[in-house]
């Protein structure tokens, strides 16, 4: 059997035998053994009066994971953001606790933008603060420093995507909303190459053109975005369908195989041909 196909092969035989497990709980113990990961995606204004805009980043083509594809910000949950969010947090799940600090950090250290606070941030601050991020490497003490107060709660959990494969992201994905157009935002050279503005049909479109690539879970994530007419709209769909791990898999069609989700979760298009679709 070729490596992809064993992987295939346990991943739906995982699949079979995996009970439900609630968003605000771990993956038991592998195989497959999974790493957990935050991702945010940042609503803001258009100034046009048109659709929400959200922030996307362009991934160095160096990087082990999504390597060239264009990704909401985000990042693996580390040591240090569990400990923050037990400090922080004490009466949320540790797992959407240090989901949320791991997505607030990887903002900051990603695109310069500080978001979830209780007071603004300047972008003269955020670029300070993201400065000293990059030299802690942990946000406790750029919090001390600055005194800024997180607000977590305006990260709101918007769905949950778990590959069954090894060294996968366990990935919370969060929505939050900054509300205007007037930020500012800096490319992290180390990790990314590029970071722009786009409504979620106007990043599908550019991906249709070929100027952007976008990994499978972005593509689906594009398309229910692309429903929402305003942040109001988006919560009221994530109210609509409580979030749970989608596990994606595979399916035989009469032209080919097919990656695909579960239906029940929000999105509008569950699937593509394999050979089309980029899994980072």
């Amino acid at each position: 059997m070729t490596f992809p196909l064993a992987c295939r092969a346990l991943a739906g035989e995982t699949r079979a035998m995996l009970p439900a497990i609630p968003s605000d709980q771990p993956m038991p113990p592998g195989p497959p053994s999974v790493v957990p990961a935050a991702t945010v995606v940042i609503f803001r204004h258009a100034r046009d009066g048109g659709p929400p805009e959200l922030l996307m980043v362009q991934r160095a083509r160096e990087m082990r994971f999504a390597g060239g594809a264009t990704v909401f910000p985000g990042g693996r949950v580390d040591p240090a953001d569990r400990e923050l969010a037990r400090s922080l947090l004490p009466g949320e799940p540790e797992e959407i606790a240090a989901a949320r600090i791991a997505g607030i950090r990887e903002t900051l250290e990603e695109t310069g933008l500080m978001i979830a606070t209780r007071a603004p941030v300047s972008a003269a601050e955020a670029a300070a603060g993201r400065q000293m991020l990059l030299e802690t490497g942990t946000l406790a003490p750029v919090l001390a420093h600055f005194g800024w107060k997180l607000a977590p709660e305006a990260l709101t959990l918007y769905a949950h995507w778990c590959p069954l494969w090894d060294k996968a992201f366990d990935t919370r994905f969060f929505v939050t909303n900054l509300g205007t157009g007037a930020v500012d935002v800096q490319v992290d050279a180390t990790e990314n190459t590029r970071l722009f503005w786009a409504s979620a049909a106007g990043a599908l479109e550019m991906a249709q053109r070929g100027e952007i690539s976008v990994i499978f879970p972005t593509h689906r994530n594009l398309e229910r975005l692309a429903q929402y007419a305003s942040y109001a709209e988006a919560l009221a769909d994530i109210a609509a369908h409580p979030v749970s791990r989608i596990y994606p898999g595979s399916e035989e069609r009469a032209d080919g195989e097919w990656l695909i989700i579960p239906d029940g979760h929000g999105y509008p298009v569950r699937g593509q041909p394999k050979a089309t679709a980029l899994r980072g």
